[in-house]
């Protein structure tokens, strides 16, 4: 009997040390390739998952809440971000601003931004909004008092999954200007297998939105790369 008892603490323990430290309600604004990738694995490190769609009971949103599991749900967007810590804006590029916009309050919480702007010009793709900087500094703009933090634009969804499959390490990078902000989603990255990097303030958003266009042009090119910033060493 006190064999199976300790047996039973020992499972308690180590299910208590595989979750984070502090388990967050995480709100995926949008349920298509980008969302349905970092929900799961979100839910995945202890997370409860709130997905932000308009049409909630829809079939695919079903089979991706009960995919996502730990107690996930749907919502319409606003309920969602209302119920949430942290909220991840997983939506085309172009309608992310106005989308943020049209969240609610969304003050003191996490916002991580994913998504670029791009266009293109002839064969070659540009960076959408010249001299207005980054999606994510717009976004800040227009909500100044939610922690906006700039993280997975610079890499193929299939690989926030698997990264494995890339045949080495990935760098995510991120940019921000709340330093606690940006270490949250630094515990989320690494805890997909990713490495997260801090590049500095939010200022540097748009040169990380460019990096996608560097990336998307060379896979288009045959020549299919992911960006490993390999730390120097001390």
């Amino acid at each position: 009997m006190r064999i199976e008892k300790f047996k039973f603490f020992g499972l308690v323990l180590a299910l208590a040390l595989a979750l984070p430290v502090s388990a967050e309600t995480i709100a995926v604004i949008g349920t298509g390739n980008v969302g349905g990738a970092l929900g799961p694995e979100f839910a995945a490190q202890g997370h409860t998952i709130i997905y932000g769609t308009r049409e909630p009971r829809r079939a695919d949103i079903i089979e991706l809440v009960a995919r996502t599991g730990n107690g996930a749900t749907a919502a319409l967007p606003n309920a969602a971000v209302a119920a949430a810590d942290i909220v991840v804006l997983a939506v085309p590029g172009t309608a992310a601003v106005d989308i943020a916009r049209g969240l609610g309050d969304l003050s003191g919480k996490i916002l991580i931004d994913p998504t670029n702007v791009v266009s293109r010009e002839g064969s070659y793709m540009m960076h959408g909004v010249p001299g207005k900087g980054s999606n994510a500094a717009m976004i800040q703009a227009a909500l100044p008092n939610t922690r906006v933090v700039k993280a997975f634009n610079t890499l193929n969804y299939q690989q926030m999954v698997n990264p494995e499959t890339a045949g080495g390490p990935i760098t995510i990078p991120l940019a921000g200007d709340d330093a606690e902000a940006k270490a949250v989603v630094a515990e989320l990255v690494e805890g997909m297998g990713l490495e997260a990097l801090d590049i500095g303030p939010l200022a540097y958003a748009h040169v990380l939105e460019e990096m996608l266009i560097v990336w998307a042009q060379a896979r288009g090119a045959g020549n299919a790369f992911n960006y490993y910033l390999r730390r120097t060493p001390e």
